[in-house]
C-alpha cells in the first residue's frame, strides 16, 4: 500500500530496481479563486489536476516497511467466540483471504492478529459463517429456484444481513468489507428487477443467524 515518486524513494535512501515500470496517478487538489466583479466579489471553487509517476515498495530496494501493528489477543470477545467456535466447524485461520469454501465445507479467514481491529474480524467471521449454514446439511439453502442467475448475489445478501443480525446480538458494528464495493452493482441490480428480494434476503438471513445461536444453545445446554 506504499507508493512514492522517484525522488521520493531516493529521499528515503532506496533505490527504484532497474527495469521497474511506473503506475501514473493523478493527484486532484482543491483550489479557490475570486471572481471580482463590480457588483460580485465571491470564492469559487475547482480542482487542479496534476499527474505522478509513482512506483511501489514492492519496486525498490534499500527501504524497510514500518512493522504492521497486529492485533492483541486480548482483544477476543468472549461471548462471539462461544457461538462460532462452539459449532464445531471446520475453522481455518491462514492466508491473507475470508471465504467459505462450499466444496469442502471449510471457512477461511487470515490470522486473528492480522486484522485491524477486532469488529472487522468478527464481522467478516459472521459473514463467513453464514454461508456456512447453507450447506445441504444444514440448511440447505437454495436459492437458485427462486432467483435464478442472481442467486450468488442474493446469496451474499444474506450473508451480509445475516453477520449484521449476529453482530447486533454480540452489540458490535458491523465493519464494512473490502469486496462491498464490488458486490454493490449487483446487489443493486437484484433489487432493481425484483422489489421483494430483500424480503426474502432478510428472512433467509434471520433463519441463518437463528439456527446458529440455537445450535450453540442446545450444545451449552447439553
Amino acid at each position: 500500500g506504499e507508493w512514492g515518486t522517484l525522488k521520493q524513494w531516493n529521499s528515503l535512501g532506496a533505490r527504484v530496481k532497474r527495469g521497474e515500470k511506473s503506475s501514473e496517478i493523478v493527484l486532484l487538489k482543491k483550489a479557490t479563486a475570486s471572481d471580482e466583479k463590480e457588483d460580485d466579489k465571491t470564492q469559487k471553487e475547482f480542482f487542479l489536476a496534476r499527474g505522478f509517476s509513482v512506483f511501489n515498495a514492492a519496486q525498490v530496494e534499500g527501504y524497510l516497511p514500518a512493522a504492521i501493528p497486529q492485533l492483541p489477543e486480548t482483544k477476543r470477545i468472549a461471548r462471539a467466540e462461544r457461538v462460532f467456535f462452539g459449532l464445531n466447524a471446520d475453522l481455518r485461520h491462514a492466508g491473507d483471504r475470508a471465504f467459505y469454501d462450499h466444496a469442502n465445507d471449510f471457512i477461511q479467514l487470515p490470522p486473528f492478529v492480522n486484522f485491524r481491529n477486532v469488529l472487522g474480524y468478527y464481522s467478516t467471521l459472521a459473514h463467513e459463517f453464514i454461508h456456512w449454514t447453507g450447506a445441504p446439511q444444514r440448511l440447505n439453502r437454495d436459492l437458485a429456484n427462486r432467483f435464478g442467475s442472481s442467486a450468488y448475489a442474493i446469496e451474499e445478501i444474506v450473508a451480509e444481513l445475516g453477520a449484521a443480525f449476529l453482530c447486533a446480538e454480540f452489540q458490535l458494528s458491523v465493519e464494512p468489507r473490502r469486496d462491498h464495493a464490488s458486490y454493490i452493482a449487483s446487489w443493486l441490480e437484484v433489487l432493481r428487477k425484483d422489489k421483494r428480494a430483500i424480503f426474502s434476503a432478510a428472512s433467509k438471513a434471520q433463519q441463518a443467524a437463528d439456527w446458529l445461536t440455537a445450535r450453540v444453545s442446545e450444545a451449552q445446554a447439553a
